[in-house]
């Protein structure tokens, strides 16, 4: 069941490993599609839901903190790059909306609308959703 949220994406999967910190610790997490997506989290709030691994969990990221590029992009501090295919697009004076089609499910990327027609992303095209590990909040599945 999903949470009742203005978060767009939350995406189901399990806890791979934990690395704790002294304030933040990061959470490997196997999205269902079978990804791989990395978490920075507090300490604290690693503790409080008491994650580990094999623990369900959400992975949820607001949409404008998703950005889009045409393929996989080397060379940059972001790891959490999960190609999809775009399957809908709803733009708007200045912003868009982009929906990509990932496995195990879907991602909405809040992006300018000259960003889509720099790219050239349309219906079908394959995009990668890129997102810090600082923005991806954990929930308990």
């Amino acid at each position: 069941m999903l949470m009742t949220l203005s978060i767009r994406n939350q995406l189901p999967g399990t806890v791979t490993t934990v690395t704790p910190g002294e304030v933040m610790a990061t959470v490997g997490i196997r999205l269902t599609g079978g990804q791989l997506l990395t978490a920075a989290i507090t300490q604290e709030a690693v503790t409080d839901l008491g994650l580990a691994p094999g623990a369900a969990v959400r992975a949820l990221v607001k949409s404008t903190e998703v950005a889009l590029a045409t393929g996989p992009v080397e060379g940059l501090s972001i790891r959490n790059q999960i190609p999809g295919t775009v399957t809908d697009i709803a733009t708007g004076g200045a912003m868009a909306a982009v929906k990509l089609a990932v496995d195990g499910g879907a991602l909405t990327a809040a992006v300018t609308k000259d960003a889509v027609d720099d790219l050239a992303l349309t219906t079908g095209s394959t995009a990668v959703a890129l997102i810090k590990s600082t923005e991806v909040s954990v929930a308990k599945a």
